[in-house]
């Protein structure tokens, strides 16, 4: 079976070594899952290399793509890259302002846009767009312009075989296969260019993470991020069947109804279903109800090593009265659920793997195509609230303020046409500073312990994490999100939006009349609740780091808002900003 060195070659080793996969990828249209097989993938994708071809796409030319996770995104970055042009992933739900950056600055000749808000955002700025010669829709949206399927057709009636494996055959393993535009949450865009080695490296040094018997993946997360774009060409290099969600409110019935042996998630999607879960118990006859909640407590303080006999024997118990119930509600063959993006609180990976859908936490950045670090199938390759040892041919260090610096096949090869910014980041001795503050563990394993940036320093001169505040904090069912603020000031105080689906239960199981999120917030028992749970997630820190003061918000934080980064992290410049009057209240 032949080995891969450009991401193209999965394709053709896919084909090699799984010829009768009927659902390499799969999608639900119009209330029905459409799958590809892998012999029609490989095709599609072709033909669309050829269309390319004969509109006179060359080595080198940009092309964007801007759609959700859907089969066509795969078959598009391909054949872009397979013609030795650079693929261009992008955000659907960026601004105006990006989108004009990121089309002007990667000098982009041709692009694929999905979705009617789309059009409102980018049509209007294409003329601006003085390099752009091509902009295709994914299906024909009544708009005038081409659409996916006549560039299909331009490619049967084009076939150029031969030009497309010289065209392959000419490209090198180091050479550029895409630009990644960081959705930074301050300043432009940041363009990651990231060669075929780069990504290459990652798959083959992954590769022993999912079990040999996963068949089937979930895909939910969007594939312009680096993390799910990589391990969707991993799931298809072990020949694993992608099938897309429909979207985040669907994951649910789609984990039913395919029944994934595998999924790649991020820590809030996690959270929710552990308060679904937390919350079914309430409506329990008092005996269940006992039993619920114990088995939640076992859960949530479960270890992989050292367990003794009895709470070996416990866990049967529970799993046979309450966990196996709960799969059954959630579906699923779980062998692996990989959780990346933001840091993961430890007890919920105690908690999921207790009930049978393990998890492995990793941690990398864009820049490291991604994955620095990752929990592995191997001795002690496991451990709660660590993210795993290194992956092999990564080296990585603490340098000043133990930040984590990072060297190996994962590193890009810079920013592109940002040779100075590059320089900031990577230095002469090739080590990338991540900007991410870290620990070890006695065997090895990295621990994430919050960002540089987002420290800060009180009156009295102590520094303080807020992020390790916040992940702690936001353990509690009672909180959606929290930001930990106090810059310069005598204490830290935090800015707290509540789960508000928890909260009303609350409120009805305590006959307390609930209206609007705003007359939730402002009523004084709920104060009193929030009072008590920021006291009890206080004892949790030294007193220099404890929340002296919060603030309830009715506003939910969301990408869609801004509040929050498209991997579901607090963008702080913006949430500080928008409420600089009640943090100033805070400490006045």
């Amino acid at each position: 079976i032949m080995e891969i060195s450009r991401l193209y070659d999965i394709l053709d080793r896919y084909l090699e070594k799984f010829p009768n996969q009927d659902a390499a990828l799969a999608c639900k249209r119009e209330g029905k899952w459409r799958k590809f097989s892998i012999q029609e993938y490989i095709d599609l994708t072709n033909q669309i290399s050829y269309g390319m071809l004969k509109l006179g796409i060359e080595p080198g030319d940009r092309i964007g793509i801007v759609s959700n996770n859907r089969p066509e995104w795969n078959m598009l970055d391909f054949a872009t890259m397979q013609i030795g042009a650079i693929s261009i992933p992008i955000y659907a739900t960026i601004s105006q302002d990006d989108y004009r950056y990121i089309l002007n600055h990667s000098e982009m000749k041709m692009i694929f846009i999905e979705g009617k808000e789309l059009r409102l955002k980018v049509m209007p700025i294409l003329p601006e767009i003085k390099s752009l010669k091509y902009v295709y829709t994914f299906v024909d949206q009544g708009t005038g312009l081409p659409f996916l399927e006549q560039l299909i057709q331009l490619g049967r009636e084009n076939p150029a075989p031969e030009k497309l494996q010289q065209l392959k055959a000419m490209q090198k393993p180091g050479d550029m296969a895409t630009i990644v535009y960081t959705s930074g949450t301050t300043g432009n865009p940041k363009g990651v260019m990231l060669s075929h080695s780069n990504i290459v490296n990652q798959v083959l040094n992954l590769k022993q993470i999912p079990a040999e018997w996963d068949k089937i993946a979930l895909s939910f997360l969007p594939l312009c991020h680096a993390y799910e774009r990589m391990l969707v060409y991993l799931y298809q290099y072990l020949g694993i069947s992608v099938y897309y969600a429909e979207n985040l409110g669907t994951i649910g019935e789609n984990i039913k109804e395919v029944n994934p042996n595998i999924m790649a998630t991020v820590p809030r999607v996690l959270e929710k279903m552990y308060d679904k879960l937390y919350m079914a118990g309430k409506k329990l006859p008092t005996f269940s109800r006992f039993v619920y909640y114990r088995a939640i407590n076992f859960a949530n303080k479960y270890q992989l090593e050292g367990m003794s006999r009895w709470s070996k024997k416990l866990h049967k118990f529970f799993d046979k009265m309450v966990y196996s119930k709960w799969r059954e509600a959630i579906g699923g063959d779980f062998d692996i659920v990989v959780s990346g993006g933001s840091a993961l609180q430890p007890q919920m990976a105690s908690f999921f793997s207790a009930i049978g859908m393990p998890v492995f936490e990793g941690y990398g950045l864009t820049e490291t195509s991604p994955v620095i670090a990752v929990n592995q199938r191997v001795k002690n390759g496991r451990k709660f609230g660590t993210v795993g040892f290194p992956i092999p041919g990564v080296e990585v260090k603490l340098g000043d303020q133990d930040e984590i610096l990072c060297r190996g096949h994962n590193v890009m090869l810079g920013y592109y046409k940002d040779p100075e910014l590059t320089a900031q980041v990577i230095d002469a001795d090739g080590w990338f500073h991540t900007g991410d503050i870290g620990k070890f563990t006695p065997e090895g394993q990295l621990i994430i312990t919050g960002r540089i940036k987002s420290l800060f320093k009180t009156s009295n001169g102590k520094y303080v994490n807020p992020e390790s505040i916040e992940t702690k904090f936001a353990e509690s069912p009672l909180i959606e999100n929290i930001i930990v603020v106090g810059e310069n000031k005598k204490f830290p105080a935090a800015l707290i939006s509540p789960s508000f689906e928890y909260l009303k239960s609350w409120c009805e199981s305590h006959i307390i009349s609930c209206g609007s999120a705003e007359e939730m917030i402002e009523n004084e028992h709920v104060i009193r609740r929030f009072r008590d749970e920021v006291k009890h997630y206080n004892n949790f820190f030294g007193e220099f780091e404890q929340i002296r003061r919060f603030q309830l918000v009715a506003e939910e934080w969301t990408p869609q808002n801004g509040f929050l980064s498209p991997t579901l992290k607090l963008k702080r410049n913006v949430i500080e900003e928008y409420y600089a009057a009640k943090i100033e209240k805070l400490f006045s």
